[in-house]
């Protein structure tokens, strides 16, 4: 994983919904760039690669299905975000590799939920996640220290040091740890219990991931 927030490309051409989902993007900790048209988002993919495009259909110019080849070509995943709701478009949207279909309107909380899903599915995509001297096999849901030590975690302390790796160099406040944590596992965390999580957490990594605290802000996790 690359130690920058994921980079989400949001191709609507209603401002009013944009500046909402960038807004609530960006507070999330994704990077989003916003284009409104198919001419400006091509040139958007090609001068910049994305982990995620949220592509409203009806375009100015186009639509969002105009985008998905240069997409796809550059490994990006997609989610439709439209109030077309006809059984041709989304079947076409699914049939052409997007990973998610979203009608209008939509609830915020949701949709975060669903784009974190997709991205969760990417991060899937590969076999290991390196983070210091730790390995996370995500095929086997297994850690390893220095290569071949295992460790054993608790199924909370996993997908925290997931969440971790997943935000490489990141500082993720407790409220996002949180929010990241609920998302994953469906399991409600109190606030006071995280810090007894990340003690553990600390604890059975040992030197092999620095989980840095920064204080006021949350944490950081970095290679050593």
């Amino acid at each position: 994983m690359p130690n920058i927030s994921w980079q989400v490309l949001l191709v609507e051409d209603d401002n009013l919904i944009a500046s909402g989902l960038v807004y609530a993007l960006e507070n999330e900790g994704f990077s989003v760039i916003h284009s409104k048209d198919i001419n400006s988002a091509k040139k958007s993919v090609s001068d910049k690669n994305y982990d995620l495009a949220i592509l409203d259909i009806g375009l100015p110019d186009g639509t969002g299905f105009d985008l998905v080849a240069d997409l796809k070509s550059s490994g990006a995943s997609i989610l439709f975000l439209t109030a077309i709701d006809d059984e041709g478009n989304i079947i076409k949207a699914f049939e052409g590799g997007a990973e998610d279909y979203v009608t209008k309107p939509f609830r915020l909380g949701e949709l975060i939920a669903r784009i974190k899903a997709v991205l969760r599915r990417r991060t899937g995509q590969g076999n290991t996640i390196a983070l210091g001297d730790a390995t996370i096999n995500i095929s086997e849901g297994k850690v390893y220290l220095k290569g071949n030590t295992s460790i054993e975690l608790t199924a909370l302390e996993y997908r925290l040091l997931l969440t971790f790796a997943n935000h490489k160099g990141q500082i993720l406040s407790r409220g996002q740890i949180l929010n990241l944590l609920w998302d994953s596992d469906e399991v409600f965390v109190e606030d006071n219990t995280l810090t007894v999580y990340i003690k553990r957490l600390r604890e059975k990594l040992g030197t092999a991931i620095n989980i840095e605290t920064v204080r006021g802000m949350g944490y950081r996790a970095n290679d050593n």
